[in-house]
Parts: structure tokens; sequence; C-alpha cells
């Protein structure tokens, strides 16, 4: 199988749905005023890409419990892509970030456009009050692309609580990155700081990511207990490890193909699995290299490549390289476990263990 995300021309098919929702909700929002293009073309920048994992792990998950493909169905898929924007929006005014996949972040580009246009007050305020309402849009696209998708109404009945469950859980889950951004480490052991990095991993990206869209799928198409209990495992286990690996690709991953500065991560003070395995491993200088650098927002490369240094020094890769690998494989054992599910889905869900969890994902 190629790209696995290409399956059912599924991408190709989304990228259609999102730009024919956010044309009708420019015509609703053009009552209100030009000025509201603004908040659009925030999205607009934001939607015109991306890998649709989201949207791809919800769709076979559907497909998955023995439903036919149709236009509701990608469209309902296409409300994960609007969700994920609204997170992403939202994450990037609270780490304070400047770009998102390769673009200005949404509220560094609005900010630019009140320095552009001269006008009063300060644009930082301006930019990050238009990013929250641009992701707050996103929010309210997310509600009306589920309940308008057009599949049975009993469907969407059967998945309804899983996907109001994923929005909740999302916000806390980022609130719980938010506090553990601020809570210091000092005294814990190294497991003790693995288990609340991984409890921010399980919140804030496994289950919105993978199990959470997954499960939404698969219960809306009416899989069975059993099948639906394996699916949680598989899309938990696959979902930690994509975070894995994002976390080393957000200190070792190149900007071109990440879209964010390389060694942004550090310098904004993620306490993540791998700075975890960086402490225990490193030698007194190695943890003073970290400790000075960690969270300095004016890290410069060379201090970024000291701490790169360092991290790999530990055994903190190989730790989480080994940790990736285990849950794939977990993730795998549980794909295997279903008795109910239809075949070309799961070789789908199969594929997107190894794809998922690349080192160029």
């Amino acid at each position: 199988m190629g790209n696995p995300l290409d399956a059912a021309d599924l991408r190709s098919r989304v990228q259609e749905c999102v730009d024919a929702e956010l044309a009708s909700q420019s015509a609703v929002l053009a009552e209100v005023g030009p000025d509201t293009e603004q908040l659009l073309a925030a999205v607009r920048a934001l939607l015109s890409g991306g890998k649709r994992l989201r949207a791809a792990f919800l769709y076979w998950g559907y497909r998955a419990a023995g439903q036919p493909d149709s236009p509701g169905l990608i469209r309902l898929a296409t409300a994960m892509e609007f969700f994920q924007a609204a997170a992403l929006i939202h994450d990037d005014v609270m780490d304070d970030s400047d770009t998102r996949r390769g673009l200005p972040a949404a509220h560094r580009a609005l900010a630019a456009r009140h320095n552009d246009e001269d006008w009063s007050g300060d644009a930082d305020r301006f930019g990050v009050a238009g990013a929250i309402l641009a992701g707050n849009l996103c929010l309210n696209w997310t509600e009306e692309l589920f309940s308008t998708s057009g599949l049975p109404a009993e469907h969407l009945a059967r998945g309804r609580a899983v996907f109001d469950r994923m929005r909740t859980q999302l916000m806390g889950g980022q609130f719980l990155d938010v506090v553990e951004s601020a809570r210091s480490w000092e005294g814990l052991t190294t497991a003790e700081r693995v288990e609340r990095a991984s409890r921010v991993i399980r919140y804030k990206s496994a289950k919105y990511t993978i199990e959470h869209p997954l499960l939404i799928g698969a219960t809306a198409g009416g899989a069975n207990e059993p099948d639906l209990a394996a699916l949680s495992r598989y899309g938990l286990d696959l979902g930690h490890a994509f975070q894995l690996r994002d976390d080393l690709l957000g200190v070792f991953g190149d900007p071109a193909a990440t879209g964010k500065p390389a060694g942004d991560d550090l310098r904004e003070g993620k306490r993540t699995v791998l700075i975890a395995h960086t402490l225990e491993g490193a030698d007194e200088r190695g943890r003073a290299v970290m400790d000075a650098g960690l969270g300095r927002p004016d890290l410069d490369a060379q201090g970024v490549e000291e701490m790169r240094e360092v991290i790999v020094a530990s055994g903190a890769v190989d730790a989480v390289e080994a940790e990736i690998a285990r849950l794939a494989d977990a993730a795998r054992l549980s794909l295997k476990s279903t008795s109910g599910l239809a075949g070309e889905a799961l070789d789908v869900l199969d594929a997107l263990i190894d794809f998922s969890t690349a080192r160029s994902a």
C-alpha cells in the first residue's frame, strides 16, 4: 500500500469538503461585514493542507464497522479537521508560537495585518483576540458538520457521546499541558516525570488524534463492544507513539518538514517524556546545559545543538524510540484481536501504524 491517507482518495475529498464549508460560512459571515474575511483567511491558510490524520481515522472506523462510503461520511470526517484547526490555533496562542506549517501562526498573521493597516492599539493583543475567535468559529463549524453531515440520524446518535467526550477532554488536556508547563519537576523520580508527561500525551494528543476519531466512526457505524474496546486500545497506544515521535521531531526535526523552527519545543520548555529520560541519563554537565537552556525563548542555534547533544548522549532518544516501537507493536496486536471488522479498513488501519510512527511522520 502507498500512503494510507490517500486510500479512497480521502485527502482530496476532505479538502473539497473543507473548501465548500469555508465558502458556505463565508456567505454567512459576509452579512456581518468584510472585516470577518480576516478570520476566514486565518482558518483557510491552516486548512489548506495537512495529513488529514483525524479525518482518516474517523472515516476508516466507520468503514471498519461495515458501513459504505458516502458524501455524508466525508463531511463527518471533515469535522475532525475543523476541530484540529481550532486546537492548533488556540495552542499556538498559548505557546506564543510564531509559525505553523511554515506559515505565520494565526495570531501572528492577524497582528501583522494590524501593523500593516497602522491601526491603533496593541497589535499582539489584536492578533490574540482574532485567533481566539477564529478557533471558536472552527469549534462551532465542527458541530455543524457533525450534525448536518447527512449520515443516518441513528448513526449520528450512536457517535454523539464520543464526539462530545472528545471535545470536552481535549480542553481538559490542553489545560493539563499548561499546568504541567508551570509545575516544577523538582524532587520527582523519573517514573513520576514520565507518568505526568504521559498523562498530558493521553489527553492532549492520543485521544483526540486517533482514539476518539476512530471510535466516533466505529461507534456511529455500529461496531460491537469487543471490537470497540480493541480499537480504543489501538488508538491510545498508537496515539501515544505518534506524540512521542512528534516530541522527537520537535527537537530534531527539519524545519522544512515540520513547519516550525528547529528546537522550538526546547525554547517553549516542554516537559516531555524525552526530557524526563534526558534528565535521568545526563551527567552533571549535561543536566546543567538542560537546566540553562530549557524554556529560554532566546535560545539560539548553538544552544539548541548543545542540548541535542546532551539528549542523544543521555540515551533518551534510544529510550523513546524503543517505547515507540513497543506501542506500535501493541497497537497492531489490538487490531489483530478484532473479529467483526471489515477487511479493507483493517488493512488501512494496519498501514497507518507504520505511517504514524515513521521517523519522518
